[in-house]
């Protein structure tokens, strides 16, 4: 009777020793989990690694030469990753109606969203919205705040 269960427990302990236990790398089912880093062609990487914002002057949606930059970066992002659809979101500075707002906000996306079609992305893998000054990403009633709030965002859909 004893040797059948030192049997036993000596199959528990083969197979005990044979089962890969989960690390910091492996889920319970063996699937890679990533640890560390960004996801390339995630949210993250796209702000991170190019950039999702440009921004404008004061009652302006023309595009500056450091906004071509930016999205001349988020077009060849784009064209790597061509699982990836984007949204492209106007945003101001809450000076002006909401209406007024409003309309600025969508011709600041549509230009960048023009921009990014021109360089070689397909019109059907971004939309566009406009928050107006719903969507401040600075707080306060200064010009440093109200630059930063002048902008379109980009976001991974």
């Amino acid at each position: 009777m004893n040797i059948k269960i030192l049997g036993a427990f000596a199959a528990v302990a083969l197979l005990a020793a044979c089962a890969t236990p989960p690390t910091a790398a492996t889920s319970g089912s063996g699937a890679t989990v990533a640890t560390a880093g960004v996801v390339p062609g995630s949210q993250e990487d796209l702000v991170k690694n190019v950039g999702d914002r440009v921004f404008y002057a004061f009652n302006k949606s023309q595009l500056s030469s450091a906004a071509h930059a930016t999205l001349d970066k988020q077009a060849a992002w784009l064209k790597q990753y061509m699982q990836n659809n984007v949204q492209v979101a106007g945003n101001c500075d809450d000076r002006g109606t909401e209406e007024y707002n409003i309309a600025l906000g969508q011709r600041r996306a549509n230009a960048a969203r023009d921009y990014l079609v021109a360089k070689g992305v397909a019109g059907s893998r971004i939309t566009t919205i406009s928050y107006g000054k719903d969507r401040p990403t600075a707080m306060g009633d200064n010009e440093q705040a109200w630059a930063q709030n002048r902008n379109a965002i980009t976001s991974v859909r």
